[in-house]
């Protein structure tokens, strides 16, 4: 009796292995899309508020002492968001709309918004969507944060009159939020930007943090975060082609100041000046020796003062 030998079917073991690669990628970038956009603590994410003898802590208990209004926004997908708003000492044209950070809220802008009501301005200090008392699941790393920042803006201006003069100023997420805005044609009131800390692309900055903080080789990191933005696509609604930054600097005409800590472990300093070089309009740049990640302000507080102050005179009329 003869038993007939089974064919081999390389096919099958190459099917198998696809099959075995794509479950594993699909689950890993499940888990990623969750720690980079789902609303959640961050544990990997300090410094909220500023303690007592810090840099920073008199500023921050400044704006704590202003009277605020409350101010409410429902944006064009019909999340619920919420700003502080607190009017300058003198009546003014003047507004500063205020952004923050990823996994933080408006508390951590709180000294940024204390300096522009210190300079004469009306100031707005918002929580983005999916942080503080803002609604949404998902963090827009910027692109989301960049639609609402301009119905803001409009808010603004349909409050404070036709006549106002607007400043957006934001860091980190923050600040690719302020220079994406930048590009999505924003109300004629808004005369100028400042961005601190903002990354140059949503997909490089997720490449970094996949070898900073999962030691991932960037040959895996790649794929993996294009499967991550086709998860943000799906259920938040925006791939990270959207997050490319310079595509909106090379369409602002506006005047943008960059700020970047020289020693940023975080948002890579080298970030600062691809959008610098992007950037159409005016521009003016600002790299804090010694400073981390959002810590120019904090390193250099009187110089980062002045200098900010100086950069708007140039385009807001007192």
């Amino acid at each position: 009796m003869q038993v007939k030998n089974k064919s081999f079917h390389p096919w099958r073991w190459i099917i198998s292995i696809i099959l075995v690669i794509a479950i594993i990628f699909g689950a890993a970038g499940g888990y990623f899309f969750h720690v980079a956009e789902v609303r959640a603590n961050k544990s990997f994410i300090q410094g909220k508020s500023i303690k007592a003898g810090a840099p920073l802590y008199q500023q921050q208990e400044d704006w704590k002492s202003y009277d605020k209004a409350l101010w409410n926004l429902k944006a064009h997908d019909g999340t619920n968001l919420q700003g502080y708003y607190v009017k300058a000492d003198q009546p003014t044209t003047k507004t500063a709309l205020v952004i923050h950070g990823f996994g933080v809220d408006h508390q951590a802008m709180m000294p940024y918004a204390a300096m522009f009501h210190k300079n004469g301005y009306n100031v707005l200090l918002i929580d983005n969507r999916a942080a503080g008392k803002s609604g949404g699941k998902y963090i827009g790393y910027g692109f989301l944060e960049a639609q609402d920042a301009k119905e803001w803006t409009q808010k603004i201006v349909q409050e404070n009159g036709n006549d106002s003069q607007i400043v957006v100023m934001g860091a980190s997420l923050g600040g690719a939020t302020t220079m994406m805005l930048s590009g999505m044609n924003p109300p004629k009131q808004v005369k100028a930007y400042v961005e601190d800390a903002g990354y140059n692309s949503i997909s490089e900055e997720l490449l970094f943090q996949a070898n900073s903080m999962y030691h991932l080789p960037k040959w895996l990191a790649k794929p993996l975060v294009k499967v991550v933005s086709l998860y943000s696509k799906i259920f938040a609604g925006y791939s990270y082609k959207q997050g490319e930054v310079s595509q909106y600097l090379a369409k602002n005409n506006r005047p943008m100041m960059f700020i970047h800590g020289a020693e940023d472990s975080f948002v890579p300093t080298k970030f600062v000046y691809d959008n610098y070089r992007a950037q159409k309009g005016p521009k003016q740049l600002l790299v804090v020796p010694n400073a981390e990640h959002v810590k120019s302000y904090a390193t250099l507080t009187k110089k980062y003062e002045q200098k900010v102050e100086k950069f708007l005179n140039n385009y807001i009329k007192q």
